[in-house]
């Protein structure tokens, strides 16, 4: 099974916020708003989860940063990594852009 990270634009008003500020202390409120997260569905079957708010047995399948913040998709920041092989070798790789955007200055939202 393929695994896949992906970057969504968020709206700038989230980065007023007070957990983007605490996630994200030297942010430059001038740059991008992502949120970026890791997944075995396709960044755009993703984003639509994320958007509309849908649910599955067990609960939500979207964040709710996203879903109140959502812009659309940032395929230039993630689509050189997809696929992956394995959902281990994705985390790692949310993990990891998510660490390379904040040294950007980006305000960046993880899981």
């Amino acid at each position: 099974m393929p695994y896949y990270v992906y970057a969504i634009e968020l709206d700038r008003a989230f980065a007023q916020t007070s957990k983007a500020k605490m996630k994200n202390p030297n942010a430059d409120i001038d740059k991008p708003c992502i949120y970026v997260g890791s997944s075995s569905k396709k960044p755009e079957e993703r984003f639509y989860e994320h958007i509309n708010g849908i649910r599955n047995n067990r609960g939500p399948l979207f964040s709710r940063v996203v879903y109140k913040y959502g812009i659309r998709l940032r395929p230039r920041l993630y689509q050189k990594y997809n696929p992956m092989t394995t959902q281990y070798e994705a985390r790692e790789k949310e993990k990891e852009l998510t660490a390379k955007y904040r040294r950007r200055e980006y305000t960046v939202w993880s899981n």
